[in-house]
């Protein structure tokens, strides 16, 4: 009998995990462009064109899906050049560092934490500094909303927090998801209602992966 599903955690950093639904959703978000040379046939793939022969002239401004501006890029020929998004961007750096709970995350990009470092594969005159700065701002604003992503897990108990929730990236939305489960299994089992805690289904997905790199 084959073991059951289980899902597939997002990669780590500048890599991607192509068998994880996150990482898959992930790499169609839109990254600010130009191209630095003519593109041809991908006018329509691009939002360019009708046509399916068509090219993108040189020099047109671009909106590309990640997967694509991975493939595209090219640290040799100067096939397209890439732009920070805006909440990337200083101005948005000290509207977290002043208060990064006021933040729609889920509004300004569902995958904020995980799209970031995927900026570091890009070469761009800021990277030096998106690697110093954006790590520390994005483990300062993860401790910052994890805290209260977590108190509201524990303390809002069959009450509605599609609110909160609204807000959330993903990474974010499965913390809470978590917490509001362990949480649910506490009450069950102080009522009786389970025979024993056990560990979650992150715990549990997780030594099931490690164990499946040491036996690979």
């Amino acid at each position: 009998m084959s073991d059951s599903y289980f899902p597939v955690g997002p990669g780590l950093g500048m890599e991607e995990n192509f068998l994880s639904l996150d990482d898959i959703l992930m790499s169609q978000e839109k990254l600010p462009g130009r191209a630095e040379s003519s593109l041809p046939r991908l006018a329509v793939l691009l939002g360019q064109g009708a046509g399916s022969a068509e090219s993108v002239p040189e020099g047109s401004k671009l909106e590309i899906p990640l997967w694509l501006a991975k493939g595209l890029h090219d640290s040799k020929r100067r096939i397209i050049s890439v732009e920070l998004p805006k909440i990337y961007k200083e101005a948005w750096r000290t509207v977290f560092s002043a208060d990064a709970n006021v933040v729609d995350l889920h509004k300004m990009g569902p995958y904020y934490y995980g799209f970031g470092s995927q900026l570091l594969n890009f070469e761009n005159p800021e990277n030096p500094e998106i690697a110093q700065t954006d790590s520390v701002c994005f483990l300062q604003t993860f401790i910052a909303r994890f805290r209260r992503i977590m108190d509201s897990s524990q303390n809002a108990y069959n009450e509605d927090t599609s609110a909160l929730v609204a807000r959330l990236d993903e990474l974010e939305r499965a913390l809470f998801q978590v917490g509001q489960k362990g949480l649910n299994d506490f009450q069950c089992w102080e009522k009786g209602q389970a025979s024993q805690i056990t560990a979650s289904t992150l715990v549990q997905n997780y030594g099931k992966r490690k164990l499946a790199e040491v036996d690979g």
